[in-house]
């Protein structure tokens, strides 16, 4: 091989430089991490609305009896620790002593901090570390060391890591394991992309990665690693960044290859489309309900929201300028006014069908069909609050329960789709996320003939440079 893959301290072990990355919800699993933590690397579960599970092994799916939002969102709390605590047990189990385990929560998931105290009260010493992204976890550092466990922020760049050190990690740099550097542009799932980026403008993440270092440096984190998560697929592609000082101690992590293996819990229709993506299969959308980007498989659902996007009109409420043309919608025959222009699109898609027009909060209608408009209704309807703050159902996890901006239409209900995905529902009727190098299964050799491997084997194929 091109090169020595050498062990490293991390979460205070001396492990293989190899990590799991955490991918929710229900998919990265006590089995999976476990498995991954049994041959020598960093397994992580997400604690991401994890599965409970009965004594046969056997999930118990979430019932919701609350009749409001804040009595389901307790309940969404409740089920997540109860599910990160046992996927915590199984993976420590599982792993059998050997490697590092790690617990990847998202910032801005509903009662991430409670969850994040729940679990690692409920599984002491079975923990060592805690990754969190989406969002800026600014109180993540207190809650590890309180705990004992170090911590990994996931960042896009080193503006962002800057504001969390001078805020408030440099309080606590002992208990800094690494960083996280997720690149926006080949990451699966959540991205991120800031203002100043774009997502058609992909950048080289080796000067990413080198601007972060020496921000590390500064702050005299030299021997602190950085993790690269993103594109990562032959780590004898990335052979110039192992013992490069302008690098400097760096580990690897890999989202997308674990999908695949015999310990993952993806279903036989998702492994089976895993191996049938093409270049360009993968691409960054803005509908997630985050507010953020997202990477995922071009499936039709994705599709379904590029069309419903499509078919959106500015209106006013009343006759201005070039908006002069009067248009009703909804039971209550609510008039506004189009363009000329617009009038006549919104004659075309009622002629095709898309007789439902839903306001959105930017002062726009989309137009689709009474069924879409009766399922989107009733996602929002059946809201459990599971994100901090939610575009699609103006959920918001404060005293009044809600952003008080009008739910958005043009988003969708994400705890919906990956609840069903995860659990076995067709993957192209779902979001399916993937980084950006998920094409390769069907390129590289290795997975020949729908082969796929065990955890240990994959980590051994990786070792090998391949």
């Amino acid at each position: 091989m091109s090169f020595e893959l050498q062990p490293m301290m991390i979460s205070g072990k001396e492990v293989l430089p190899l990590i799991e990355g955490g991918k929710g919800v229900a998919i990265s699993t006590g089995e999976s991490s476990g498995a991954w933590a049994a041959a020598g690397g960093i397994g992580t579960f997400s604690a991401v609305n994890a599965d409970e599970m009965d004594d046969n092994g056997e999930v118990i799916r979430t019932v919701y009896a609350g009749r409001s939002r804040m009595e389901r969102f307790e309940e969404l709390v409740a089920q997540g620790i109860s599910g990160g605590i046992k996927q915590a047990k199984i993976a420590h189990e599982v792993a059998g002593g050997e490697g590092r385990l790690h617990m990847n929560v998202l910032w801005e998931m509903g009662g991430a901090e409670r969850v994040l105290e729940g679990v690692m009260e409920g599984a002491k010493g079975m923990i060592h570390g805690i990754t969190c992204g989406a969002g800026m976890p600014f109180r993540l550092a207190p809650l590890a060391a309180k705990h004992g466990v170090h911590y990994y922020p996931i960042i896009s760049s080193a503006r962002a890591f800057r504001a969390l050190w001078l805020r408030s990690y440099r309080k606590l740099p002992e208990w800094l394991g690494g960083v996280v550097y997720e690149d926006p542009w080949l990451a699966g799932g959540h991205n991120g992309l800031s203002n100043s980026e774009s997502p058609d403008q992909p950048e080289d993440p080796y000067p990413r990665v080198a601007l972060l270092r020496k921000t590390m440096n500064d702050f005299g984190l030299q021997e602190v690693p950085i993790i690269m998560a993103g594109g990562v697929w032959f780590l004898r592609e990335w052979s110039n960044w192992l013992n490069n000082p302008e690098i400097g101690p760096i580990t690897f992590q890999f989202g997308t290859r674990p999908l695949l293996t015999q310990e993952s819990p993806i279903s036989d229709l998702w492994r089976k489309r895993l191996l049938t993506l093409k270049k360009g299969d993968i691409s960054l959308n803005r509908f997630s309900p985050t507010g953020f980007y997202s990477s995922a498989v071009h499936t039709p659902f994705l599709q379904e929201l590029y069309d419903r996007s499509d078919r959106e009109l500015a209106f006013v409420d009343h006759p201005a300028d070039d908006h002069t043309e009067a248009f009703a919608f909804g039971v209550r025959n609510k008039e506004v006014f189009l363009t000329k222009h617009g009038l006549k699109q919104a004659q075309d898609y009622l002629a095709a069908g898309f007789t439902k027009a839903l306001q959105t909060p930017d002062s726009t209608l989309v137009f689709v069909s009474p069924d879409k408009a009766s399922e989107i209704r009733q996602d929002q309807l059946d809201c459990m609050g599971c994100l901090s703050m939610c575009k699609f159902s103006n959920w918001a996890a404060n005293d009044r329960g809600t952003t008080g901006h009008r739910a958005d239409p043009r988003s969708f209900c994400i705890q919906k789709t990956l609840q069903q995905i995860a659990h076995g529902d067709d993957p192209d009727n779902n979001l399916m996320f993937a980084g950006h190098a998920a094409y390769r299964f069907a390129e590289d050799p290795f997975y020949a003939n729908g082969f796929v491997p065990t955890t240990k084997q994959l980590i051994e194929r990786i070792c090998s440079g391949d």
